[in-house]
């Protein structure tokens, strides 16, 4: 009876917890980070004492919440690292990651936060920043990408891309296509092209020096 019961209330914790994320990815995706706990608690059907002691902060839920957007990344800038044309690469990489953002609105702003304690999410967002470095280092060899890009502008990329507005999700993807194809555009090197203005920080703890 005793191992029924540990059983029962082990199998009770894990729906719990993964009604509680897929909740979080529902809310976060469509209205962003700034949801309430309380509403995230409300639409898993749990109380917010069970979430809290799953998740005791925003940040930690939201690193779960998006562990598979985190991998995902990683996985679209190895295939433009992978491909053997750098500049192909590198504009697939602008496009897929436009799209998997503009499908997940909280994520934008999870990949740009820097959340205490979330080492792994941290570590990961980095290494997949420092491919994406490397691969323009690549694209800019090829003498397809401008030579003024930094690392911060495609984290300008992504924010604007995040303030899409569309009426429907597939509407706000279908938007996000045209953007990226536009910022793609805007990053090619073009003959008597005039330089950018002086970048700002937006990559955290990135260089903003040209990557060479």
């Amino acid at each position: 009876m005793d191992d029924r019961l540990t059983h029962k209330l082990r199998s009770d914790a894990l729906d719990n917890r993964e009604r509680i994320l897929e909740a979080a990815r529902t809310v976060f995706a469509a209205e962003g980070l700034h949801v309430p706990m309380r509403e995230i608690a409300r639409r898993a059907g749990v109380g917010p004492a069970t979430l809290y002691r799953r998740f005791p902060t925003k940040e930690l839920l939201a690193t779960e919440a998006f562990a598979d957007q985190m991998r995902a990344c990683e996985v679209i800038v190895a295939d433009g690292l992978d491909d053997p044309d750098p500049w192909r690469g590198f504009c697939q990489v602008i496009e897929r990651i436009c799209e998997l953002h503009a499908r997940d609105r909280g994520f934008t702003a999870a990949f740009m936060a820097t959340f205490p304690g979330a080492i792994d999410f941290a570590t990961s967002r980095g290494h997949t920043l420092d491919a994406v470095a490397e691969l323009a280092r690549r694209a800019k060899a090829t003498g397809k990408l401008r030579p003024d890009f930094v690392l911060d502008d495609l984290i300008l990329v992504l924010m604007a891309n995040n303030g899409l507005q569309a009426a429907t999700p597939a509407g706000r993807v279908a938007a996000s296509r045209r953007f990226a194809a536009l910022a793609v555009q805007a990053l090619r090197a073009a003959p008597g092209a005039e330089p950018l203005p002086p970048p700002a920080r937006l990559a955290p703890g990135r260089p903003l020096s040209p990557t060479s």
